[in-house]
């Protein structure tokens, strides 16, 4: 079992591939960070050494934010844009798209899969009992 950043790295992945699952570390950071450390990207995470463990998780405290840093950071990125109700502020708060996609058709993943449409107009009126 290795955790890297407070994360749990699954065991027959990759290493190019375990450490995406650190919020922040993406395929491209992943690479660069395994180049750094002299670890082949192709090795799976059971067959890592402590040593080489050790370095991946020095160059990654030292050179990058990652999990709750990184989210602290985006969290109150998004909270000083809500008290100072700019544009994307106000976006956040009524919990609409903030990057100017539209909202007439598509944006069912933000406001949360609501399926608002208009049926013929009329209602059946009630069946006889």
């Amino acid at each position: 079992m290795v955790r890297i950043s407070g994360v749990t790295l699954p065991e027959n992945k990759q290493m190019e591939t375990a450490l995406t699952y650190i919020y922040g570390i993406g395929f491209p950071l992943a690479r660069k960070i395994l180049r750094e450390a002299g670890v082949d990207r192709y090795k799976r995470v059971k067959e890592l050494t402590p040593e080489e463990i050790k370095k991946i998780q020095e160059i990654i405290n030292k050179n990058y934010k990652v999990e709750g840093e990184l989210r602290r950071e985006v969290m109150f990125s998004i909270k000083r844009l809500k008290e100072i109700k700019c544009w994307r502020g106000i976006r956040h708060i009524k919990g609409l798209p903030v990057r100017g996609q539209t909202t007439r058709i598509n944006s069912r993943t933000v406001r949360g899969n609501v399926r608002r449409t208009v049926g013929s107009g009329r209602k059946p009126p009630p069946a006889p009992k």
